[in-house]
């Protein structure tokens, strides 16, 4: 025996129709009907009864809403912020790319007209080691003889001369310091003109000897390089006076002179080929 399922009972469709019909004519009247018309009155006062119960669910159901549209926030802004910290990180090298490629510009354009004021022949070279102590009085540089670099050829900065090219291989030379104690340069005062030879020291101490009495420089007068000897060109700055000690006992009053470049600094140097600037040819003017 075949027990079957029970029919499912169906709706009444008289009363469905008569219901749209009354939807119909509630519809048409309300519409035709002004502001002050009863079914207008009785919507007013619908809305006045269930307002307080309409706010009161919002209020319960603000928490829930704000929850699940914080998880839903989460997940976006999580992979917007990994996105924006990745385009961020990009932005941030370039940026220290450009500021390194502006620095490098203002030092080397620095140099340049340095070395051009002076019409001076000149090589440039990046140093590729400094020293790494006040009693290591050489810095390495990338030129060698391959570059046409010989020693004794004077290397400079844009704030004045650094030193002589002691040693050279192919693709590399080292550089004495002009603080180095076994460094000498015929110098002169630019304010007086006396003229001295400026000297290292053990201590990177540099100090103007041979100077003239009647001659006496001043705290703050500038040294350059007198051009005699013929090893360095004349006019290189080579360093401020810091001190005079003129004491009687001795032969030469003592002059104290503080080079302007910061070899701990430096990274690019002109090394000069020669007294006057070259043409492409090759020629000098």
């Amino acid at each position: 025996m075949r027990i079957g399922q029970p029919e499912p009972k169906r709706g009444n469709p008289r009363l469905l129709v008569t219901l749209i019909a009354l939807s119909l004519v509630l519809v048409t009247v309300y519409f035709r009907e002004g502001d002050t018309g009863v079914l207008h009155g009785a919507r007013r006062v619908t809305l006045e009864i269930t307002a307080p119960i309409a706010h009161a669910g919002m209020a319960l159901t603000s928490p829930f809403r704000a929850a699940g549209g914080l998880i839903e926030g989460i997940g976006v802004s999580r992979e917007r912020l990994d996105a924006l910290e990745e385009q961020n990180a990009e932005l941030r090298a370039r940026l220290a790319d450009l500021e390194e490629a502006r620095q490098e510009n203002e030092r080397l354009r620095a140099l340049v007209d340095f070395a051009e004021e002076r019409r001076l022949a000149k090589l440039g070279a990046h140093v590729i080691r400094r020293p790494v102590s006040i009693w290591e009085g050489v810095l390495v540089v990338d030129r060698g003889s391959v570059d046409g670099v010989e020693s004794g050829m004077p290397v400079i900065a844009a704030q004045g001369l650094i030193g002589q090219v002691a040693e050279v291989s192919p693709h590399s030379a080292t550089v004495r310091l002009l603080t180095d104690q076994q460094s000498g340069v015929a110098a002169l005062v630019q304010s007086t003109r006396a003229t001295g030879v400026v000297r290292g020291s053990v201590t990177g101490e540099l100090s103007l000897g041979f100077i003239d009495r009647e001659q006496l420089p001043q705290p703050g007068d500038v040294v350059l390089t007198s051009g005699l000897g013929g090893v360095y060109p004349a006019g290189i700055v080579v360093g401020d006076v810091t001190a005079v000690d003129d004491r009687r006992g001795e032969l030469y009053p003592r002059v104290t002179v503080k080079s302007r470049v910061q070899v701990d600094r430096i990274e690019e140097v002109f090394i000069l080929v020669g007294s006057s600037l070259e043409t492409e040819g090759g020629e000098t003017e």
